[in-house]
């Protein structure tokens, strides 16, 4: 495929290494007949080493077939992640690596992931758009503030720390956006 074709998320090979690219930049081309650049930043699958890339338009790059698979967590097994096919029940484990700083978006029968397969290994994860979380610690609302939206800092129950709005009270279950990190609303 050509590079100007590559979008994220895409599966490439590149010197005999796979890599799925997170980021893509694009240089316009400066004067006339110049050539557009893509800098892309890709991760190695499995492994997640990152790599930069810059390609003309007109480059070529060699798509791998990647296979997902919907899974649900099901236990954590030391640093791996171990997550069930929805459809078959196959079990796929994920080592910590491989799940990055995805892990603090896991939870308890956390449903709506995916598994990417390269060569019928799993090689990454695919989280849904947003999570459900409790609320295990957060500072109380203070009584007769404006009627401004002030922030404030919450640990959630997987260790992860996001800021949410002032009426957030611990026990309280918040949605998170697994793309920013940021509040997307109350649970339930």
């Amino acid at each position: 495929m050509k590079a100007y074709d590559v979008k994220k998320g895409n599966v490439v090979e590149h010197n005999g290494t796979v890599y799925q690219v997170r980021d893509i930049e694009r240089s316009a081309a400066q004067g006339r007949g110049g050539n557009v650049k893509f800098r892309f930043t890709m991760y190695s699958v499995p492994g997640g080493n990152k790599f930069d890339l810059s390609l003309g338009g007109d480059d070529e790059l060699r798509e791998v077939e990647l296979s997902r698979r919907q899974v649900t967590y099901s236990y954590r097994d030391g640093d791996a992640f171990v997550f069930l096919d929805d459809e078959d029940y196959t079990s796929y484990t994920l080592d910590a690596a491989t799940v990055g700083d995805d892990a603090g978006y896991i939870v308890d029968d956390l449903s709506g992931c995916y598994v990417q397969i390269v060569d019928d290994l799993p090689v990454g994860l695919q989280l849904p758009a947003s999570v459900a979380m409790e609320v295990i610690e957060t500072p109380p609302e203070l009584k007769g503030g404006t009627a401004t939206k002030r922030p404030k800092p919450a640990r959630l129950s997987t260790g992860l720390e996001i800021m949410v709005p002032e009426y957030i009270a611990t026990g309280e279950r918040v949605l998170v956006s697994t793309s920013s990190g940021e509040f997307a609303g109350r649970a339930d």
